[in-house]
């Protein structure tokens, strides 16, 4: 049984690959994951509803700031998945937590497109102590 999706969640949305990331990868960790979430749940998932308009570098070796400056402007919604978002809880789900460069983006593209409100879900928490 879940127990940590928000009551009044609507839709599941995976952060996206990039489509040259999921052919060499050959998957989508967080699309794996929400779609066992809406399995599980009864809350749709949809997993082309965000896109990564934009290829972007590996992050794992990058600070936060570094890490927001490459990610800023890389996610999209296509137009005609606006009425899917508008006015609804939206629940982002992704594998690994590290600077939140990638979920601010992706909650902001969310939130541009009409999302009431925009959750978090993750797997993952990374501990960064360094300075950046």
């Amino acid at each position: 049984m879940i127990r940590h999706l928000p009551d009044d969640a609507h839709l599941l949305v995976p952060v996206p690959l990039h489509r040259w990331r999921i052919w060499s990868r050959g998957y989508n960790q967080a699309g794996l994951i929400a779609a066992a979430l809406s399995r599980e749940s009864g809350i749709s998932w949809d997993g082309d509803l965000l896109v990564r308009s934009r290829r972007t570098p590996v992050l794992q070796n990058m600070g936060g700031n570094a890490r927001r400056r490459v990610v800023r402007g890389a996610f999209a919604l296509a137009p005609k998945h606006r009425p899917r978002v508008a006015g609804r809880h939206i629940v982002l789900v992704d594998d690994v937590y590290t600077s939140g460069a990638t979920t601010d983006a992706c909650v902001s593209t969310l939130r541009q497109a009409g999302a009431e409100r925009v959750s978090v879900l993750c797997w993952a928490r990374v501990i960064d102590t360094g300075p950046d």
